[in-house]
């Protein structure tokens, strides 16, 4: 069992590569693109956020610029699959008229911002939350803020048996631990959701699960371990 430290998180990250590979995250061709599939993606799956995205493109809507222009009503019809689509459309205008409003429609220079006066900007924006915000953060400025979401939480407690007191503080240990750095963070959060998604679910399946030798809460569940 791997000890909950920089060593311990290191070798997860490397048993995690090596069983999954480089997971290509995040699957977008631009900063914004990027800050769009952050803020659809809540509460839903990347593939109704796909689909999304392939409506905002074939109307030409994924810039700045376009969607700021872009009525309330047409822009909810477009991103209807991402599901909240009422709340996920203001929010992307209200990003976009940030962005035109105190950087003149310049999101490379929004983005340029350093890591905490973006994040406190980005969490003034009503719809986006700590999750979504450093998601942009890490994606789309490319700098060093770890994402976690439920996976994160999901595999770091029951792996190292890890539980704290929140998200925030989970966080603030991860980003302690770990060197910062971009690609390390990037592909980590990746890496940690494609375990969830695949073996550690909410109802976990243990015993096909690539890392089970040395996880805490398969080694005190063994008997009643769940397979695919």
């Amino acid at each position: 069992m791997h000890s909950c430290s920089g060593a311990g998180l290191k070798k997860l990250f490397s048993e995690l590569f090596e069983f999954f590979g480089e997971q290509h995250w995040w699957p977008a061709k631009t900063k914004f693109e990027v800050c769009v599939g952050a803020i659809l993606t809540q509460n839903t799956s990347w593939k109704n956020v796909e689909k999304s995205i392939m409506e905002l493109k074939k109307k030409r809507k994924l810039t700045v610029s376009a969607m700021n222009s872009t009525s309330l009503r047409d822009l909810t019809k477009l991103i209807r699959s991402s599901g909240y689509y009422n709340q996920k459309a203001k929010t992307l205008k209200d990003f976009c008229k940030h962005v035109v409003c105190n950087y003149h429609g310049n999101l490379n220079s929004f983005l340029s911002k350093p890591n905490d006066g973006l994040r406190e900007e980005l969490l003034s924006i009503k719809g986006i939350g700590p999750e979504t915000a450093d998601s942009i953060i890490l994606y789309a400025a490319k700098k060093p803020s770890f994402v976690v979401d439920a996976y994160t939480e999901r595999v770091m407690n029951r792996f190292f048996g890890l539980k704290m007191k929140s998200k925030v503080a989970l966080k603030e240990f991860l980003e302690k631990n770990l060197n910062k750095d971009v690609a390390l963070y990037n592909e980590f959060h990746a890496l940690l959701v494609a375990l969830g998604k695949e073996f550690c679910r909410k109802k976990p399946l243990c015993c096909d699960c690539p890392i089970n030798k040395k996880c805490s809460h398969y080694g005190f569940n063994k008997k009643t371990a769940v397979k695919i």
